[in-house]
């Protein structure tokens, strides 16, 4: 957890959000880390007991966490938890990924202002 322990503090996903649950809490948890409430190597609580925190459901944390870990925000650790990683891991895996959709935009005959357009319009989609 955080140094103080007060992560998620007062914060509470709004349930009348047409943002899913996870969503709130994926975003929020970046929001933390990125702003460097949550320090690298931070400790987040185990899924069963932030989602009694939060009144939400287990799947929700446990969504949140795995999307979070796909993009290289947080890394679960077994049995030792999960922890938030440094930036410069998330921007790799990041980089990664774009470098392959680079590739396979160039591979289609797409002009980067067109493989952007198809970039701007998936990251909106959701």
């Amino acid at each position: 957890m955080t140094p103080s322990g007060d992560f998620p503090g007062n914060w509470r996903p709004n349930t009348t959000s047409a943002v899913a649950l996870f969503e709130q809490l994926r975003l929020r948890i970046i929001e933390l880390a990125d702003s460097g409430v949550l320090a690298v190597g931070a400790k987040l609580p185990p899924v069963r007991n932030l989602a009694g925190l939060l009144d939400v459901a287990p799947h929700t944390v446990a969504r949140a966490y795995k999307e979070l870990e796909a993009a290289g925000v947080v890394a679960t650790r077994g049995r030792n938890g999960t922890v938030v990683c440094a930036r410069d891991d998330r921007w790799g895996a990041l980089a990664e990924v774009a470098g392959q959709y680079a590739s396979a935009a160039k591979a289609q005959g797409a002009s980067f202002a067109e493989a952007v357009q198809l970039l701007a319009a998936a990251y909106d989609a959701d």
